[in-house]
């Protein structure tokens, strides 16, 4: 897939739909502290592992702040999405699946792994990780995201995931790192 990105101009954020940034002042053992923080939305997260294909399922797409950082910006991350609207994690997390890749998993198939706190020097979101094994009979779309979010769906064969999770040139996310590790400590014993 070609992508062209141009950087229009980068500028203070004072209005946004998504962050509130934030600055938090306390009194931590008798010393008067200030913080900077961002309140952001929690989210979801999915491992999924294709079994007919042996593979694990990823989402690449551009992200803003990772081309500050690398001139590249396209990052594989798990399947995820901010919890923003009234559902409950697990039917965001289906419906994250469903957006971004095409596969129709069901709540049922859907496996709460844990929770953890996500960025936890700046903003602190909860993330909640689920497990999902899928196949082509519940292929529905091609994924992709929706409006203008230009996700691709990769697949990384699973003899090949731990290789491509050390691979640094590969940018990829702690929860993506975290899911895969947990995933091997579980099936692969």
């Amino acid at each position: 897939m070609k992508h062209t990105i141009e950087v229009l101009r980068i500028e203070e954020c004072t209005y946004s739909d998504y962050i509130k940034p934030k600055s938090m002042y306390y009194r931590h053992n008798d010393v008067e502290k200030r913080w900077d923080i961002v309140d952001t939305h929690d989210s979801v997260a999915i491992l999924l592992y294709h079994k007919a294909l042996d593979s694990f399922v990823f989402v690449k797409q551009f992200r803003p702040s990772i081309y500050l950082k690398n001139h590249d910006g396209f990052t594989h991350e798990l399947c995820a999405g901010i919890v923003d609207k009234n559902k409950s994690f697990i039917e965001i997390a289906q419906e994250e699946v469903l957006e971004e890749t095409g596969y129709d998993v069901s709540i049922k198939d859907l496996q709460k792994v844990t929770a953890f706190y996500t960025a936890v020097g700046f903003a602190g979101g909860l993330q909640t990780l689920y497990f999902a094994i899928i196949d082509e009979s519940m292929r529905v779309g091609e994924g992709g995201g929706i409006d203008c979010e230009n996700i691709e769906v990769v697949y990384v064969k699973r003899e090949d995931t731990l290789a491509f999770m050390f691979n640094e040139a590969n940018a990829t996310t702690s929860g993506l790192m975290f899911a895969l590790m947990w995933y091997f400590k579980t099936f692969e014993k």
